[in-house]
């Protein structure tokens, strides 16, 4: 470890930068132990740890903000994973885990392979990790050593210091704050992946796009992305102020889903019930056409409620469409009326987060000023367990989430 002005065994505080380059020993942390899995509320501790140690293709990054994403939930859950039994498969601490897959800050120190960024860089991180054997692959996210930075492996974001694959690193927008750069890199480049990684099933000009959960971070993102590809979305909300934000974002129509009730795993097509679900999704359609302003399905739905929504999701998508999943919030176990699959031979896609190229054209738009991060709430360090039981409730504002970590607390937002 570089040296440090510390004292051993002494710990600068959040939000005093240590000199460049000068690492303490140790540092805060929230950590999620198995004994306290249950609500986010309470699972999240702060507590004193060893700050990581750095390998030949690592960089350690001091945390000036970190995102809120909904993977902690389940990580301070304990389901559907016990994510410390997956770190010690890594040969990292299983005793704890140090959540956050989304961060900006500063590079602190880097290993002695590491070329692509430099001591002092501000930098934002993607959240995808990978063996070096898979960076052979035109896609390494198909390798099977493929994790979620903060959520499969430890030494997350929630800590003064992080420790991350120098690849993550990508320049942060500098016409951003701090909070702003960190909320939206894992939800936009997961949507990115979404609508371009697929092809021929990519966004183009004029394509209809149903957007699930509008109003949320993916969503928000899934909308500015479809609008700068010459696409339209209609974005699915449930409240008019998540409606009015939408719109603003630039989908051309919503869909309020709380006109329907048929969401769910659909009854047996030979059940009687089954005509009930049937004129359900074909009045969701009729909704999707008026929120259009024309008679079209949508080439591509962009799905992550999962259980709730996937049998409606493939009944709507247009002949020779995509419907493309990266999450299952709602349950995991889909079904759908296979004809509607086969004889109009649709498309459903499973797409995890997205690689180094992906990642890279994701923050170009940012960079840019193409794309808003959306962020909606800033939270201090303290309050990390308070945003992710706001998420795990669904009582969390529309977009993106942010907590200060070393950043100043200029950007606080106080809770209501």
């Amino acid at each position: 470890m570089a040296g440090h002005p510390y004292d051993i065994g002494e710990i600068p505080p959040l939000g005093e930068i240590p000199p460049l380059g000068e690492v303490p020993d140790r540092m805060p942390a929230h950590l999620i132990r198995p004994e306290r899995f249950g609500e986010p509320s309470e699972a999240f501790r702060i507590e004193i740890v060893d700050v990581p140690d750095v390998g030949p293709a690592d960089a350690l990054v001091l945390v000036m903000a970190a995102g809120i994403n909904y993977n902690n939930v389940w990580a301070a859950r304990g389901v559907p994973v016990d994510v410390c039994t997956i770190h010690e498969k890594l040969g990292e601490p299983a005793a704890f885990h140090i959540g956050g897959s989304d961060a900006s800050g500063i590079v602190y120190a880097i290993g002695e392979n590491v070329s692509n960024v430099s001591v002092g860089d501000h930098v934002v991180i993607h959240c995808g990790q990978w063996d070096r054997d898979a960076d052979a692959l035109d896609d390494p996210m198909l390798h099977p050593s493929f994790r979620i930075w903060g959520y499969e492996s430890n030494w997350g974001s929630f800590a003064q210091f992080t420790r991350v694959q120098a690849h993550q690193c990508l320049p942060k927008a500098p016409q951003l704050t701090w909070e702003q750069a960190a909320a939206p890199t894992l939800v936009g480049a997961t949507a990115y992946r979404m609508l371009l990684g697929w092809p021929p099933h990519v966004v183009g000009d004029g394509d209809p796009v149903l957007v699930w959960g509008g109003a949320g971070g993916l969503g928000s993102m899934a909308i500015q992305i479809v609008r700068e590809l010459g696409g339209r979305a209609v974005a699915v909300v449930s409240s008019e102020d998540k409606a009015e934000f939408c719109r603003k974002l630039g989908a051309v129509g919503v869909i309020d889903r709380r006109r329907f009730d048929h969401w769910g795993v659909p009854p047996h097509w030979q059940d009687a019930a089954y005509r009930a679900w049937l004129d359900g999704a074909r009045a969701f359609g009729q909704a999707f056409f008026e929120a259009l302003g024309e008679k079209r399905s949508p080439r591509i739905v962009f799905e992550h409620p999962g259980e709730d929504t996937v049998p409606t999701s493939i009944f709507m998508c247009d002949s020779g469409g995509m419907v493309v999943i990266c999450a299952g919030t709602t349950g995991y176990h889909a079904v759908s009326d296979l004809r509607y699959l086969w004889m109009r031979q649709k498309r459903l896609q499973g797409s995890h987060f997205a690689n180094d190229e992906q990642s890279a054209a994701f923050n170009r738009l940012v960079i840019d000023g193409r794309v808003d991060p959306c962020l909606s709430r800033t939270f201090s360090f303290d309050e990390i367990p308070t945003a992710h039981q706001l998420m795990s409730e669904n009582a969390h504002p529309e977009g993106n989430m942010a907590a200060l970590v070393s950043a100043p607390r200029e950007g606080l937002t106080d809770l209501p």
